[in-house]
């Protein structure tokens, strides 16, 4: 078995986290997704909205690293200019990806039609695939390597769900599912302490409402099978020692 360690980087673009209005939280859920990948984050850059320092911050990073994220800049403004900066980095056009216009003619055909400004977050560099994103209708976007992805920590974690298990180098990710009908906002503290408790461990947590009832269900994720075995059992407890009796395999 080989030991190469398979690492990426993270770029987050935006003026507002470099002024302070506004606090990152993408890091930190981006490095613990790749951790659970079996791929090491080894560096992070913040950038302004220039594309000048958006294309060195790109050409350096994806030099030395497997992997490149890059975290906002791609909503239908004016000013996001995170997909032409990228663009220019790897030397090809910008162009309307037609599976992307689709998804946003559904999304807002019942949310005042595709404008010009909504159809601007259907723009890819040229030869780009897209990145689910089951939140708000604007896929994420992969070029080889280079993982373009909203500024929006919850929009950001779908397109982290959805890349689960794909890269390469990554150690093989096992899951496992348990259900309960409860409100996620009640055992939101729980999910968090019962993850923070077993390093290598993510949880995922997906609401639903069936049967005029609340209920999630959870998906823990590691690369370990005792770390994900001793989770689940942990959890379940958890769950069940707060009046919540968990399904194993999920509802």
């Amino acid at each position: 078995m080989s030991d190469r360690i398979w690492t990426a980087a993270v770029i987050v673009i935006g003026d507002e986290i470099l002024s302070g209005r506004i606090q990152d939280k993408n890091v930190a859920q981006i490095a613990t997704w790749l951790n659970v990948q079996g791929i090491r984050l080894r560096e992070v850059r913040v950038v302004p909205d220039v594309q000048d320092a958006i294309v060195e911050a790109v050409n350096t990073l994806r030099a030395r690293n497997d992997y490149l994220f890059t975290t906002g800049g791609i909503g239908p403004t004016h000013d996001d200019i995170t997909v032409d900066a990228i663009a220019a980095a790897l030397g090809v056009g910008v162009e309307i990806h037609p599976e992307a216009r689709a998804i946003l003619e559904r999304y807002y055909v019942t949310r005042g039609g595709l404008t010009d400004a909504r159809l601007r977050m259907a723009r890819v560099p040229a030869g780009a695939d897209l990145i689910e994103n089951r939140m708000s209708g604007a896929p994420g976007i992969r070029h080889g390597n280079i993982f373009i992805m909203a500024g929006v920590p919850h929009i950001t974690a779908g397109m982290l769900d959805s890349l689960t298990g794909t890269l390469e180098g990554g150690l093989p990710v096992l899951s496992a599912t348990i259900g309960c009908w409860v409100a996620e906002s009640e055992i939101a503290d729980l999910l968090g302490a019962t993850e923070r408790a077993h390093d290598g461990v993510q949880i995922g947590s997906y609401p639903f409402f069936r049967e005029g009832r609340t209920g999630a269900n959870f998906v823990i994720r590691s690369t370990d099978q005792a770390v994900l075995d001793a989770c689940v059992t942990d959890l379940s407890a958890a769950l069940t020692s707060g009046g919540w009796p968990p399904v194993p395999g999920g509802i």
